[in-house]
């Protein structure tokens, strides 16, 4: 019946292509055929970031979901990365292991099925068994559904619950209606037609929406991987929208004809240390590499002043961020020091340093989606062979992969939004810990272990954001991470694009508002 329905929809949405309504084009005057068409290019859309379709307890393919106005959470993010009632209108935090969730009333699946707890609840299950984050995030022990309430116990104290709930994981599907070719049936504006991974995604509004009138009929991601073929999508009319334009394309769009949506978010450009390295595993070149990274040329000359350096996971405007804490500031001399007292020196005079026989060789991996991320690479090249490293660059797609051989890397360098739930937990939980699905640097430090476990279980927002300080500056100490620099995400489209708007967390990309004139 899926297959029938979603057969369907694609035949009309067709009929809609061929009606001769371009990319971006309003209905004639008095053509009530017509339908609104939008299509936007997106670089991050694809397999290589973990974002293959927009089944959301699919890795990171939850990104898509929510972005795409296809699935919804539980909760949802203000503006200022607060939790606020999204599917859930209302919660109880009952006693410190049990949730009471009231739902909203009126919801219905992209299937034609009621949202009620039930379905929640199926749909948390069956996230708890297949994701490899979510178990760990949520520590449900227990859920009863009773009409449109749901109650959540926890295996133990878990204070960020609603914060885990808002990831894009936490999109609530109808697990009944399956996952064929990756698409799902969410509760959002638009029904996903047709996926082709690393492609294209084909949606069409969802004239039973349960929060709003979607203004757009017929709605295509373009997967547009290479910064200067989007670019010139964009200037040809190809395309109405874009996100993940290289800045250094910003200029050709800053006039009367294209809108930028800007904001600042907890995106970082970070680079993770290799433990099982045998060169990254000394202390000291994990020191020397964080001080011979020139951090503030890399925003002022790559970034084009879009993002400011990084110091510690975190922004400077949260209240746990890296302000807050002692971080490597850029000395290529002190650098060049720490290496010599360890003993790495150059012998053969060739300008790259060798201890017992070692040569002081950085094998640096990362991927091209993120326009600037090989741009990074060839800056931090260029200021750590001053200091006598050499760093030999590998860009690419298939960085997911690779990653996974410790082998095959030293630095690791890559964009990741690290509080996405508006709560400092996320980062550490995710790539820091022994039990972290992302770690794959193998970083250890019992005091950041120690400092987790407080975390877990504090429910006092003042205590978390310390607690938040004190571990990253354990990271810091170690060098175990080397946060480059914070991003203000830009979303470009056609000045009569409305209502294509960034927001903090980096998701909401398309709503029931998103519209074109």
């Amino acid at each position: 019946m899926k297959k029938i329905c979603l057969a369907l929809l694609l035949f009309v949405f067709t009929l809609g292509e061929l009606s001769g309504c371009a990319s971006g084009r309003p209905p004639a005057s008095g053509d009530k055929t017509s339908q609104k068409t939008l299509t936007i290019g997106d670089t991050t859309f694809n397999p290589e970031n973990a974002e293959p379709d927009v089944n959301p307890h699919n890795d990171y393919a939850g990104w898509a979901c929510i972005r795409y106005g296809v699935g919804e959470t539980l909760v949802h993010y203000s503006d200022t990365m607060e939790v606020e009632p999204w599917l859930a209108k209302e919660w109880e935090n009952v006693d410190e292991k049990t949730w009471k969730i009231t739902l909203q009333d009126g919801v219905r699946f992209h299937s034609g099925r009621t949202m009620d707890a039930e379905a929640v609840k199926q749909c948390l299950e069956h996230l708890i068994e297949v994701h490899d984050r979510a178990p760990n995030d949520l520590m449900i022990d227990t859920m009863e559904a009773n009409g449109q309430t749901l109650l959540i116990t926890t295996k133990e104290p878990r204070p960020a619950l609603l914060n885990y709930l808002g990831d894009p994981y936490g999109c609530i599907i109808d697990v009944d209606a399956g996952f064929d070719d990756g698409i799902v049936a969410g509760t959002g504006p638009y029904i996903a037609l047709e996926c082709e991974s690393g492609d294209h995604l084909k949606l069409t509004k969802n004239t039973d929406y349960w929060n709003g009138t979607p203004q757009i009929d017929s709605l295509i991601i373009r997967t547009i991987t290479d910064g200067d073929t989007l670019s010139a999508a964009l200037q040809a009319g190809e395309i109405d929208a874009a996100y993940g334009m290289a800045y250094e394309s910003y200029p050709l769009f800053e006039n009367e004809d294209y809108v930028f949506s800007k904001i600042a978010t907890s995106r970082a450009f970070f680079c993770w240390m290799n433990y099982e390295s045998p060169v990254v595993s000394d202390p000291a070149v994990r020191k020397a590499i964080a001080m011979g990274i020139d951090k503030q040329s890399f925003v002022d000359t790559l970034l084009d002043g879009n993002g400011y350096p990084g110091k510690g996971a975190f922004p400077d405007s949260f209240s746990f961020g890296g302000d807050q804490v002692e971080t490597e500031e850029y000395d290529p001399q002190g650098a060049m020091q720490v290496l010599e007292e360890a003993g790495w020196t150059d012998e053969d005079g060739d300008g790259i340093r060798e201890k017992e026989g070692q040569t002081l060789s950085l094998k640096w991996l990362t991927y091209p989606s993120r326009q600037e991320l090989p741009l990074l690479a060839e800056a931090a090249a260029a200021t750590l062979k001053e200091i006598g490293m050499d760093v030999d660059i590998q860009v690419s797609a298939d960085h997911n992969t690779i990653v996974e051989d410790p082998k095959a890397w030293d630095v690791y360098a890559s964009a990741q939004v690290n509080a996405p739930t508006g709560d400092p937990e996320y980062f550490f939980s995710v790539c820091c810990l022994d039990s972290s699905s992302k770690n794959k640097g193998h970083f250890h430090s019992d005091k950041l272990e120690t400092l987790e476990k407080k975390m877990a279980v504090e429910f006092n927002p003042a205590k978390r954001s310390d607690l938040a300080v004190q571990m990253q500056q354990a990271i810091l100490d170690d060098h175990g991470y080397v946060f480059c620099s914070f991003l203000q995400m830009s979303q470009i489209a056609k000045a009569n694009v409305k209502g294509y708007t960034a927001h903090a967390s980096d998701y909401y990309q398309v709503t029931a508002d998103l519209d074109i004139e």
